[in-house]
């Protein structure tokens, strides 16, 4: 059946007009996205697809193009609209990450940071800058790693301190596994940056693991 033969109560962007956005269901977000289905496969059908290669829909964006492509209706302009349209939703979910904000706990350093890294099918290191205050400076993704391991430099974190004019430094990784126990090469990277910390006057003020849900905090089993 056609989008166009069901009832205005079923056809997304009607229900969307009606309810607005967040009422929506996942179906619905994904079928006002791509648009338009095939022969005898309309858009929700096409949606529902989609929706069937992931386990939740926060994995949504884990999906690559060619992943979306093996769809059949799925072309490179669906593809590409769809991720554009998560990329530009975890933008706006940033918003609340402003410069300025105080930052003088470990719980407020998972709720503002964990969504950008915590999903991740690789490790990533966020680095978070802190001003003489605890308030936030900046923050950089600096480094993309295997589904394993990531390649962390305490040089290039510090010359990213250095040059933000930071007075500390918090950084954070993800364990695609789940699990926020720390690694041997975990606790040799927090240890190398104390210590440069310590020499170079930025201080590491913690380092989080986390897995979007939970996290593992450095100076939390150290004051302990």
């Amino acid at each position: 059946m056609k989008i166009s033969d069901l009832p205005n109560s079923e056809k997304p962007r009607e229900r969307l007009i009606k309810y607005g956005a967040s009422n929506l269901s996942n179906e619905d977000l994904i079928s006002i996205i791509i648009r338009n289905g095939i022969k005898n496969q309309n858009v929700k059908i096409l949606s529902n697809q989609i929706l069937s290669k992931i386990k939740s829909i926060d994995k949504l964006s884990d999906l690559s193009i060619n992943e979306l492509c093996q769809i059949k209706g799925i072309g490179k302009i669906k593809a590409i609209t769809l991720l554009a349209a998560i990329e530009l939703g975890n933008r706006v979910n940033n918003k609340d990450i402003n410069q300025g904000i105080l930052i003088n706990n470990t719980d407020l350093v998972h709720k503002y940071f964990s969504h950008l890294i915590g999903n991740k099918k690789q490790e990533e290191i966020l680095v978070i800058l802190l001003d003489n205050k605890k308030r936030l400076l900046s923050y950089k993704l600096m480094y993309k790693g295997t589904n394993s391991a990531s390649l962390a430099s305490a040089k290039e974190m510090f010359n990213y301190a250095i040059k933000e004019n930071a007075d500390a430094m918090i950084i954070m990784h993800n364990h695609p596994s789940g699990h926020i126990n720390p690694s041997v090469e975990d606790i040799k990277l927090t240890n190398t940056l104390i210590e440069t910390g310590k020499i170079i006057g930025i201080p590491l003020l913690d380092h989080l693991i986390t897995n979007g849900r939970e996290y593992y905090s450095f100076f939390n089993e150290m004051v302990k």
